[in-house]
């Protein structure tokens, strides 16, 4: 079985290249970072260890690289081989692998007509449907037709760790043991791909949310009220008891939403509460805040993990969320020289005042509750 892999990054070699591994796949990993690319080629494997106590190591074998910048031939030639394709490569990258995908998949039609499952596994709530768009957007009428009876776009949700990291060995990766990739089953195309560690569900968007208002909830309130107190890491963030009691609390009024809309079991959500500040507090993963914290546009975007179960939250119980009040407060006083966002925020302020850079920002309106809290929080 042949996989064919966009990101030969930290995130595609240590979660998604290990699992495809695992499941018997030949992974094929495509990037732009020649260093990595000629690595990957040289040593055909490559080591991901387990960020605990047990240091467990697993050898990535069968695996080689392709440079979609100098080798566009070879690009193609491996999509229309692969049984499965995957990317890791951020959000903003989607369009531009689009472009290589519409080529390969129309050399594909050419020699193989069995159906083909592409799965976006990026930190964004319908990345596979993102990219499909960006796909179709290069298609002729006629080739929609074709492209939508093989070719699928299932969305996933994707949860691991991985730090920023520098090793002596440019190919090992350092991960956290907890990961979590959860695929929409009724969007894929052909037999079910026969790879353990994806749980697959019928309706995603439980999933996706609990993820988005728990996982990155969490992670951007520690960040954020830990910049705000001084910290610099994110264990070092929870040791503080201010910033643990907001972002304890912040995380029990998205749990709130998400047992009110989706019934989940309200204890084994605080179960998985516990679960993901635990792994926050993983010793062997040091994570700076700044890292966690950056791109504070993007994070405080009206869906997204701050403020959108901050508006779910008044919608179901009828008054603003306090300590995910304090958590955006933080977001939007977050004033990192090095981050452009950050930055860029705080220009907004300076120009417009604090109230307008705040509807702008969040798309919540000058009298939203939400909105008149944000500007208490922030005054005090």
């Amino acid at each position: 079985m042949k996989a064919l892999h966009y990101g030969a990054g930290n995130i595609g070699r240590g979660f998604i290249g290990a699992l495809l591994y695992e499941a018997g796949y030949k992974t094929t990993f495509v990037d732009v970072n020649s260093e990595i690319v000629d690595l990957i080629n040289e040593e055909k494997e490559y080591r991901v260890v387990l960020a605990d106590k047990t240091q467990q190591e697993l050898v990535v074998r069968n695996v080689s690289a392709i440079n979609s910048m100098k080798d566009s031939g070879g690009l193609e030639k491996a999509i229309a081989e692969a049984d499965i394709i995957t990317t890791a490569v951020g959000p903003s990258i989607l369009p531009i692998i689009a472009k290589s995908l519409v080529s390969g998949l129309r050399t594909r039609l050419e020699t193989n007509k069995e159906p083909l499952n592409i799965i976006a596994c990026e930190n964004l709530i319908g990345g596979s449907s993102l990219l499909k768009q960006h796909v179709y957007e290069g298609l002729a009428p006629e080739e929609i037709v074709v492209f939508d009876e093989l070719f699928a776009f299932p969305d996933a949700a994707v949860d691991r760790i991985v730090p920023n990291q520098t090793n002596a060995d440019k190919l090992m990766v350092t991960v956290e043991p907890y990961y979590e990739w959860v695929l929409d089953e009724s969007a894929l195309v052909g037999e079910t791909p026969a790879i353990e560690g994806i749980t697959f569900v019928r309706d995603l968007a439980p999933y996706i949310e609990r993820k988005l208002f728990t996982v990155n909830t969490g992670h951007a309130t520690v960040a954020y009220l830990g910049y705000q107190n001084g910290c610099k890491t994110i264990d070092e963030a929870l040791t503080n008891e201010e910033v643990r009691k907001v972002a304890e609390s912040a995380l029990k009024e998205t749990g709130m939403v998400l047992v009110g809309k989706y019934g989940f079991d309200k204890k084994e959500h605080e179960a998985y509460i516990g679960k993901i500040l635990s792994r926050f507090e993983n010793p062997y993963i040091t994570d700076d805040v700044t890292r966690v914290g950056r791109a504070p546009l993007r994070k405080l975007g009206g869906n997204d993990r701050l403020v959108g179960p901050a508006k779910q939250y008044l919608e179901l119980f009828g008054h603003p969320p306090a300590n995910l009040i304090k958590a955006i407060a933080a977001a939007i006083t977050y004033d990192v020289p090095e981050d452009e966002e950050a930055q860029t925020i705080q220009q907004l302020i300076r120009e417009k005042g604090l109230q307008q850079a705040i509807t702008e920002i969040t798309g919540l309106e000058a009298d939203n509750p939400i909105t008149e809290e944000i500007v208490k929080e922030v005054g005090v």
